[in-house]
């Protein structure tokens, strides 16, 4: 019941398949990543893109609009200093400065529920352009 009320802050409410989709790329790794983005007219949050998990970064950041706000989840696999296969479930704020006002309000008022309705998030970045979430910035973050 929780889950379908609207946002009070924004009005947002999120759509049951960013949790489901979610779960899967936590629990099963089905996905490498999963963008996901406010639909005004419906005022909730729904899932915009499904990464299969043999994409990469690369391919992740290539799936952001240039000038719109985005919400995204990714699952970065690395190897600590001590030679174990790790990984870290990531949530990007993307909200690049060329976006609408009207649209980055939007999105950082819906940010924190937003989250919290994705239990297992580890590391949160929010990022304005490219340089603020590059494989680097992830890297150090993930540690």
């Amino acid at each position: 019941m929780f889950s379908l009320q609207a946002n009070a802050a924004s009005g947002m409410a999120v759509h049951d398949d960013c949790k489901l989709k979610f779960l899967e790329l936590k629990a099963k790794r089905t996905y490498r990543f999963i963008v996901f983005k406010i639909e005004e007219k419906q005022k909730q949050v729904v899932v915009e893109k499904l990464g299969e998990p043999s994409q990469s970064y690369d391919d992740f950041t290539a799936s952001l609009p240039a000038d719109e706000c985005r919400y995204a989840v990714y699952d970065f696999d690395f190897v600590t200093a001590e030679n174990c296969q790790k990984s870290r479930i990531f949530f990007i704020a993307w909200s690049p400065d060329t976006s609408r006002v009207r649209s980055k309000m939007i999105y950082a008022s819906s940010k924190d529920r937003f989250k919290r309705e994705l239990d297992g998030i580890q590391v949160e970045l929010q990022a304005t352009d490219p340089t603020e979430m590059g494989l680097d910035v992830i890297r150090s973050r993930a540690n």
